[in-house]
C-alpha cells in the first residue's frame, strides 16, 4: 500500500479533526502554504482576479426568489428544485469538483449534520459540473446524506453570475497532478463554479446565502441550521 503523502495525510486529519468548517478549511489552507505547495500562491493569485472582476455581485440575494433548474442525478434523471421544494428547504451548495479538498472537506463536515439538517425538514443539494461518473466516489464517502447533480458545462451556475475561469497556472498544475477536467466535465474549458451556499425556503425564497471570491471560505454549519430555523 502506498504511503499517503504529507499533504494527503493532513487531508485525512482535518477532514476528522474536532472544529467549524471554516477552522477545517483555514487548516488545510494553511497546510498548503506550509508545505511550500504551489496551488497555494497560485488560489491567492486566482482570488485576487475574483475579487477584482465583482464576481457573484448578480447571484441571488436574501429575500430573492432563486431561479428553478432541472439537474440530472447520477441515476439518469432530472432532479427539479421546484420537486426538491415540495419537501421542505433546500441547502443548495456550489462545488468545483469532487476532486476539490475544500469542497470535500465542506461536504463531508455537512453530510455529519445530515439528521439535524433534516429535522428542520430540509436537505442538502451538491450541484458540480462533473459528469456523473466521476462523483461516484464523493457520493461513497458522503454515505448518500446529500444529493449531487451535475450542471452540465455550468449552465445553472453560468445564469447566476457564478462561473470563473481556473487560468493557464491553475490548468498547468491540475494536469500535473493528473486531474483533467476535460475529462471530468466534458469540455475543455477549464471553468469552474464558484463555491456558494444558499439556503432555500420551501416558498423559492433565497434566507440566506454565502458567496464569497475568496472560495477557500464556506458557509459554517451554525449559519445553515440558524437560517434553515428562520426558513
Amino acid at each position: 500500500m502506498t504511503k499517503p503523502t504529507a499533504l494527503e495525510q493532513a487531508f485525512a486529519d482535518i477532514c476528522v479533526m474536532d472544529g467549524t468548517l471554516s477552522q477545517k478549511l483555514a487548516a488545510y489552507s494553511d497546510r498548503l502554504t506550509e508545505l511550500n505547495f504551489p496551488f497555494a500562491e497560485a488560489y491567492d493569485t486566482l482570488v485576487a482576479r475574483l475579487i477584482e472582476g465583482g464576481i457573484g455581485e448578480t447571484a441571488p440575494k436574501v429575500g430573492e426568489q432563486m431561479p428553478l433548474f432541472a439537474l440530472p442525478s447520477q441515476a439518469g434523471r432530472l432532479v427539479l428544485l421546484e420537486e426538491l421544494l415540495a419537501d421542505g428547504a433546500v441547502v443548495m451548495s456550489f462545488n468545483r469538483g469532487h476532486w476539490c479538498p475544500f469542497c470535500k472537506i465542506e461536504l463531508t463536515t455537512i453530510a455529519r449534520y445530515h439528521n439535524e439538517i433534516a429535522s428542520h425538514g430540509a436537505q442538502v443539494v451538491s450541484i458540480l459540473p462533473d459528469r456523473q461518473k466521476f462523483v461516484g466516489k464523493l457520493r461513497s464517502d458522503l454515505a448518500g446524506r446529500l444529493k449531487i447533480l451535475t450542471d452540465i458545462d455550468n449552465g445553472y451556475a453560468l445564469s447566476l453570475g457564478l462561473v470563473l475561469w481556473l487560468g493557464d497556472r491553475l490548468k498547468e498544475l491540475m494536469r500535473g497532478r493528473g486531474l483533467h477536467l476535460d475529462l471530468i466535465q466534458g469540455n475543455d474549458g477549464w471553468f469552474v463554479p464558484l463555491p456558494a451556499t444558499f439556503v432555500v425556503a420551501r416558498d423559492g425564497t433565497v434566507v440566506s446565502r454565502h458567496v464569497d471570491p475568496e472560495f477557500r471560505s464556506r458557509m459554517d454549519i451554525d449559519e445553515i441550521i440558524a437560517a434553515l430555523r428562520r426558513a
